[in-house]
């Protein structure tokens, strides 16, 4: 992620996030089990999966905590950002970033289709581009159980810049540092 460290950051007292909320992990193993079609694991596989767990959770988690640091508004989270914004733009002309996603129709084939064609120009050119990650249903909500779903991390990152092109993540700054936006 690329912007410019906020003049009140304070490395020596910021969030550990080395700490992962546990918590999350139940669910998010029992999503993978769903979603990759999993049958009973081995020990290594359960291993592999708790690790793969722990990187999505993290990857959430650091998210949050910069979007409760720097406005979304102001927030790069590519060197392509503004490519990534007009590509979904032109391939997705209706999406509406404020509106709560559809997961079954992301997940349809037709979604599947258009979503894998989105993603696959970035191949090459944005790192994990594929890496499952979490995201939140609605621009409106924190991450939970009900609000979080598991997309590539190409969706993640298109969905997000489009909310925080629009404003629409502000709200967690303004939150965190007691700001009332009404």
């Amino acid at each position: 992620m690329s912007a410019p460290v906020p003049k009140d950051f304070d490395a020596e007292n910021a969030d550990n996030l080395e700490d992962v909320r546990l918590s999350f992990l139940p669910f998010l193993l029992a999503l993978l089990r769903v979603w990759l079609v999993l049958p009973s694991v081995s020990t290594n596989e359960q291993q592999i999966e708790k690790q793969f767990a722990v990187k999505a959770v993290r990857h959430l988690e650091t998210y949050w905590a910069i979007l409760e640091k720097v406005k979304g508004s102001s927030l790069r989270l590519t060197k392509m950002d503004d490519d990534i914004y007009e590509h979904l733009r032109a391939e997705f002309p209706d999406f509406d970033p404020a509106a709560t996603i559809n997961e079954d129709e992301m997940k349809s084939k037709v979604g599947k289709e258009r979503w894998r064609k989105f993603m696959m120009a970035y191949d090459k050119k944005v790192d994990d581009y594929n890496f499952g990650t979490m995201l939140r249903t609605s621009p409106k909500v924190e991450y939970g159980q009900d609000t979080t779903i598991f997309v590539p991390r190409m969706q993640f990152y298109a969905i997000e810049i489009a909310r925080n092109k629009a404003g629409l993540n502000d709200w967690i700054y303004e939150k965190a540092h007691g700001a009332n936006k009404s």
